[in-house]
């Protein structure tokens, strides 16, 4: 499904009329249930070669979803969709996945739109499975201590302050503020004992590590596949 082929010279309702003379049982009835899921109505009766490529991308969900499958697979689905495309795109397969209550497996090197469309991720190295996971797991820190980002004034003296308590881990200052490791149960700790130091605190955030930055620390910069 990276790049769908469909006959260009067909509207998209007649590729699935084809397509579905190949499965016994797809009615017309289902043909337009699964045009109404892409929402494609307004433009399926026009010819595929007038269809965008994520329009096209949308009538090959459709068309295999003709049969009522269990799992779809589909690979690299979000190749050349612009950012609107691409969010269209996820949008349509959740909610495959809820109204059909099929399993839809994606592969794809873009991790960043991977976790943005997944529950569940599976890593495979030189063709080994590595591990699976839900998404949150694999994001999450693997240490008890995370990292936080601490916006406060005036900088040096919250900075001079952590660098006294024990609890607090490899604080640096950054540009947004100062970065620090901490366990989540010592950050009222950390904020009681910089407001007696009289510093003004204006947010902590967590710092949380992507997709990308747990593939490479998994795999160790090596490649997906």
């Amino acid at each position: 499904m990276e790049y769908p082929e469909m006959y260009k010279y067909l509207s998209g309702y007649h590729n699935l009329v084809h397509y579905a003379r190949m499965v016994p049982g797809v009615t017309r009835a289902r043909i337009d249930e699964v045009v109404s899921l892409v929402k494609l109505d307004n433009r399926i009766r026009d010819k595929v070669k007038k269809y965008s490529l994520g329009m096209r991308q949308r009538l090959a969900v459709a068309q295999a979803m003709l049969h009522r499958p269990s799992l779809l697979i589909l690979d690299e689905p979000t190749n050349g969709l612009d950012p609107a495309g691409i969010r269209e795109l996820r949008d349509y397969l959740r909610l495959l996945t809820r109204t059909e209550g099929i399993t839809v497996i994606v592969s794809s090197h873009l991790l960043s739109e991977m976790e943005l469309m997944c529950d569940r991720v599976a890593i495979l190295q030189q063709g080994k499975l590595v591990d699976v996971k839900p998404i949150q797991e694999f994001v999450q820190s693997a240490d008890e201590a995370q990292t936080y980002v601490i916006e406060a004034i005036p900088l040096e003296r919250a900075l001079d302050a952590m660098k006294t308590m024990e609890y607090v881990k490899d604080v640096q200052a950054l540009p947004e503020g100062l970065e620090f490791m901490a366990e989540k149960e010592r950050i009222p700790d950390i904020l009681t004992d910089l407001m007696r130091a009289d510093v003004r605190i204006y947010g902590v955030q967590a710092q949380r590590q992507s997709l990308e930055d747990r593939f490479l620390e998994i795999t160790g910069g090596g490649q997906i596949g």
